[in-house]
């Protein structure tokens, strides 16, 4: 199978995802308390504007009927209209979109290259003083949430120090706390496996092997265990990208950032269905690539599974 047709099948395998997550939202939305055409007409509408947009948002028909015009409107590519600001959603998504990139591009970068860094020394140095205040901090950042190490930093560096902006976009000085935020609940998975995976790694017969033909220990590392040792730190950083987008819906309501996880907010607090429905797919969009971009890395990183996906069977 060829590089391009693998990545087309894993986009066909990801439909059948894709539209579970469709359905799953918007049953969930339609239980929650809240009418859409209430908020929209305000508190001293009457009945009748009421139900004149009830009609207009097609809520007066049945709920299967909504689902099937949905889903009929979302296998054309049509995401609806905000009823907040009767925008296109792709266009209110696209506005927002790069911001959250940009923050999980960032938080990812800082995660990836400190939790290796720190997980391949703390198991180099086993049983030193510094493989155990790795271990304490993956631990604490593991179990903190994300909010409240937000306010925290506020607090410290916002409130106290007056050094770091406490919110909002545009110069790099506002990246540092949202970024830090994200790349440490990241960070803290990476260092735990990266740990566990050189230490497995470094009991095997061909680390044992390099080291009994006398090369340098950094060779060693470097050459011979760090790569197999990256495989399943690959995994993590891929499936952390979901709690990646989570947690910035989160960190960017504390520190007031305009991207995705504010929208989305906003969109729930508003009864904002389209909204809402097409930030939670691009979301579930975002995820499958990172998936298959990861599962491509693989090829490159192991030649055994390079040979099982991309070898061409005769």
């Amino acid at each position: 199978m060829s590089l391009i047709g693998f990545v087309v099948h894993r986009l066909i395998q990801s439909v059948p995802v894709l539209l579970g997550v469709a359905l799953f939202t918007f049953l969930m939305l339609r239980v929650l308390p809240g009418d859409p055409a209430l908020y929209i007409a305000g508190p001293e509408a009457t009945a009748e504007r009421v139900q004149e947009i009830r009609v207009q948002l097609g809520l007066d028909r049945p709920l299967h009927e909504q689902l099937l015009r949905f889903l009929f409107d979302l296998l054309q590519g049509n995401l609806g209209l905000s009823t907040r600001t009767g925008r296109p959603v792709v266009l209110e998504v696209l506005d927002r979109l790069p911001f959250t990139l940009a923050l999980a591009v960032v938080a990812e970068a800082i995660a990836i290259v400190l939790g290796i860094t720190a997980g391949i020394f703390a198991a180099v140095r086993q049983g030193t003083i510094i493989s155990n205040v790795v271990t304490v901090v993956s631990l604490f950042g593991v179990s903190m949430p994300v909010y409240w190490q937000g306010l925290m930093l506020i607090l410290i560096f916002s409130v106290t120090f007056r050094l770091l902006p406490a919110g909002g976009t545009g110069t790099p000085a506002h990246f540092v706390m949202p970024s830090m935020v994200l790349a440490f609940l990241l960070m803290a998975n990476v260092m735990r496996i990266a740990k566990a995976s050189m230490l497995e790694v470094l009991n095997q017969n061909y680390v044992r092997t390099a080291r009994a033909k006398g090369l340098r220990e950094r060779l060693v590392i470097y050459r011979h265990a760090l790569r197999n040792a990256l495989i399943p730190v690959l995994t993590i950083s891929g499936l952390q990208f979901g709690s990646l987008l989570g947690g910035a819906v989160l960190t960017e309501t504390v520190f007031a950032w305009p991207g995705m996880g504010r929208l989305i907010v906003d969109s729930i607090l508003a009864r904002d269905y389209p909204l809402v429905q097409g930030a939670i797919l691009i979301f579930a969009l975002l995820f499958v690539i990172v998936n298959i971009a990861i599962d491509v890395l693989y090829a490159y990183i192991d030649p055994r599974v390079r040979e099982a996906f991309w070898a061409v069977r005769k």
